[in-house]
């Protein structure tokens, strides 16, 4: 009998253990840990959240098009409502507020502000949408960190003239970005220019899986397309625009309004899939031709030299001017990463079709090793839980880059999916806690060995539409139920806002709990549609 009220009392005391790792008492990492001044945030995109798609002058964006063509999107969802964030926008920021964060990440919507691009007027009241956003934001002591372009342009441009495929859409970003410069400038103090430019290329124009929906054999059999040459073309342009938006900024506004401007890239880390040289040079590889892809111009002035070993001609040229113009344009580097992936060389060694490939660098990017996930699965089927490759991929930033100031921008679990879900499942979110105090102790590591790293920011701040996979996956610390609208606390809530006020949770009632009490319901059992 005593050996058996042991046991349950060694099983309770296990239990409590976990409930108190989960929430913060016993991780050994607080926010006084981190530099003087560093930023604690949440991010979103446009098109993710706000809706309101054609609603006060705003025109159709690419997104727009694109998620109503049945087949591109899961479930056939889209982005007309979204989180509703265009007219719940003040409710979203008292959100913020009381998490007790000091940055916020959001994005422009390029077709609300010039529904034509440069062949329109700019909106107002697009405009406005955003000047009260920054305006409540600021009351409430959190910068707004601007990204400019988040995936999402007017859909006339692509009509026009194929948007990123062609240079006359760097004149049209250009004239975006000065838009955004002088109606928000005087108090956006932190600018990304671009979002993910890699990652968009990859999706919009190797697989085909995002807007535009351009793709060729072997890596998709989209109606148009070549996955070999214009995914090459439209990161080109983005460096152009990229380059000449920051040259605009630093000569009319940088010294007058005092901000800071970047870029955001896309980050796997890799480790080596077998102990063999060949897959520590795919690493390399890999590394370049998603990292490096994007910033060693505009850090250096030129694209990676292990890009250059096996793309040769096939990479476009910059001019002299545009090697002065793109060299030293960055005054920080936005992360984002969501984990990390096995390489193996495919230019010794057979490989899948598509990763035998140049554009691929010969490189082979897997997350199972003999049938084993390199970590824990999360609800993307490329992104594991492997806290020490935020630690390794600012580490190889750092060097390759001499420590130039860097932001994580985005970083962010979604669980696996799994079916009849409960509203318990989704609120008691263990799974999101403990993934982010291991990657916040893992981005500590890399700040102790001297790594510039000036502000972290949980992707994201609620539920929203994930792109092809619409709304059944979700990241976000406040659940939003599809069918009210409501954003509904998160037991990561609590965790994060009792992280960033350095306190714990002993006298403080989760606020999931006092949701689910307060509306007199049983969580167990509950389907969430």
């Amino acid at each position: 009998m005593l050996e058996k009220l042991r046991l349950v009392l060694t099983l309770l005391c296990c239990v409590h253990f976990h409930v108190q790792s989960s929430l913060g008492f016993e991780d050994g990492i607080s926010r006084s840990q981190f530099p003087e001044g560093f930023l604690f945030g949440t991010c979103t995109s446009s098109y993710q959240i706000e809706g309101a798609p054609l609603e006060d002058g705003k025109g159709l964006s690419n997104w727009d098009v694109f998620s109503h063509i049945p087949g591109n999107i899961n479930n056939d969802e889209n982005g007309d409502i979204a989180d509703d964030h265009y007219h719940r926008y003040l409710e979203d920021i008292e959100l913020m507020s009381s998490l007790g964060i000091n940055v916020y990440r959001f994005s422009i919507s390029w077709a609300r502000i010039l529904h034509r691009g440069i062949y329109g007027d700019i909106n107002p009241s697009g405009v406005m949408f955003y000047n009260k956003i920054i305006d409540n934001l600021l009351l409430r002591g959190i910068e707004p960190f601007v990204t400019i372009h988040h995936h999402d342009y007017p859909g006339e441009l692509e009509e026009r003239y194929g948007a990123w495929l062609s240079p006359l859409i760097q004149r049209d970003f250009v004239h975006f970005a000065e838009v955004c410069f002088k109606s928000f400038g005087d108090r956006v103090k932190y600018w990304a220019t671009i979002n993910e430019p890699n990652l968009f290329a990859d999706m919009g124009f190797i697989r085909g899986t995002y807007p535009p929906g351009h793709c060729s054999p072997p890596f998709g059999n989209c109606n148009t397309g070549n996955s070999d040459v214009e995914p090459l073309i439209a990161v080109h342009n983005m460096i152009l625009s990229h380059a000449k938006a920051v040259e605009l900024y630093r000569k009319h506004f940088q010294a007058k309004q005092g901000g800071i401007i970047g870029i955001v890239t896309h980050t796997f880390m890799y480790e080596p899939l077998r102990d063999e040289e060949c897959d520590r040079q795919a690493v390399k590889r890999a590394l370049a031709f998603v990292v490096a892809w994007s910033l060693d111009p505009l850090v250096f002035g030129e694209y990676p030299p292990e890009m250059h070993s096996i793309l040769g001609s096939q990479l476009p040229r910059f001019s002299p001017e545009e090697k002065s113009l793109i060299k030293g344009s960055i005054d920080f580097i936005g992360i984002n990463n969501y984990g990390t992936l096995y390489a193996k060389d495919c230019s010794l060694t057979a490989c899948p079709l598509g990763t035998d490939r140049p554009i691929r660098g010969f490189v082979e990017a897997t997350g199972t090793r003999d049938g084993i996930p390199i970590g824990d699965l999360t609800g993307n089927p490329r992104f594991f839980v492997v806290p020490r490759g935020l630690e390794k991929i600012v580490d190889y930033i750092k060097i390759r880059y001499h420590n130039m100031p860097m932001y994580i921008t985005e970083n962010g679990y979604s669980s696996p999916h799994k079916p009849n879900v409960t509203m318990d499942d989704l609120l008691q979110d263990f799974k999101r806690i403990d993934y982010h105090k291991a990657y916040l102790a893992a981005l500590l590591r890399a700040i102790r060995k001297g790594a510039d790293v000036r502000g972290y920011m949980i992707w994201s701040l609620m539920d929203n539409f994930e792109w092809t996979s619409g709304y059944g996956v979700r990241y976000g610390l406040y659940y939003v139920d599809r069918h009210t609208l409501e954003r509904i606390p998160k037991r990561s809530v609590q965790w994060f806002s009792s992280f960033l006020n350095d306190t714990s949770h002993s006298n403080k009632q989760d606020l999931s709990e006092q949701y689910v009490r307060s509306k007199d319901v049983t969580t167990a059992g509950f389907k969430v549609v």
